[in-house]
């Protein structure tokens, strides 16, 4: 089964949305704003992705920026930047899309193709 862990009201994350259902890709849904990812899912899915840690966060949201991120992440260590993602589902980008094999961050059709086996 593949977690889809998504902000309702992101329209990319709606659009994802639509193509995983127009896809027939069976999901469960999960609300980043309800339900944070706790630091030990955020460990496991930066571990598994392959991915350099900034491309967990989201860049272009409002917190990201009244916290200064842009100029604090690169202080900060790996283990400081999984605590800080942790404490606010706002922090981290999305849609994510998790299986047993991979993590997708971000919503780019193409990847999420290749990934979905379509």
């Amino acid at each position: 089964m593949i977690d889809f862990i998504c902000y309702p009201k992101c329209t990319t994350c709606q659009k994802a949305q639509k193509w995983l259902d127009e896809n027939k890709i069976e999901y469960t849904l999960r609300d980043i704003k309800t339900q944070n990812p706790t630091l030990e899912e955020l460990k496991e899915w930066y571990e598994k992705s392959g991915l350099p840690i900034k491309k967990f966060f989201n860049t272009s949201g409002l917190l990201y920026k009244s916290m200064d991120l842009k100029n604090k992440l690169p202080l900060m260590s790996e283990e400081e930047m999984l605590a800080l993602l942790a404490t606010d589902g706002m922090l981290v980008k999305r849609p994510l899309l998790i299986s047993d094999d991979f993590v997708l961050t971000g919503f780019k059709e193409k990847d999420w193709a290749e990934k979905t086996g379509l």
